[in-house]
């Protein structure tokens, strides 16, 4: 393993002020606009949380899922400085009552 590349798999998880279906669709469709054409993405997808799953495991408490994953963990580092990623905070964050971001090593 020690010889295999790296990639850095990216999940963030928002919880909205406003859960209303528009304004998660908004926040679906923006995570497109700004972010999916990042340099060193591997894959991407955003999309709204499964609400018909709701084992004892699944995890509730967000509206909308984002994943990224990177090549590398220089390309996840220099996407949180990239312009679009700054631009997508702004447009955004004051629907956001919660944001938890799960990182990994993955290869």
């Amino acid at each position: 393993m020690t010889n295999e590349a790296k990639a850095l798999l990216h999940n963030v998880f928002f919880t909205l002020k406003d859960s209303s279906p528009v304004m998660k669709q908004k926040l679906v469709d923006d995570c497109y606009a700004y972010l999916s054409s990042v340099s060193g993405a591997l894959s991407f997808s955003a999309g709204t949380r499964a609400e018909h799953h709701t084992r004892d495991v699944n995890d509730t408490q967000f509206h909308v899922a984002l994943t990224i994953l990177f090549d590398s963990v220089a390309s996840h580092d220099a996407y949180q400085e990239w312009g679009r990623h700054k631009e997508f905070i702004t447009a955004n964050n004051n629907n956001w009552s919660q944001v938890r971001v799960f990182d990994s090593i993955v290869r």
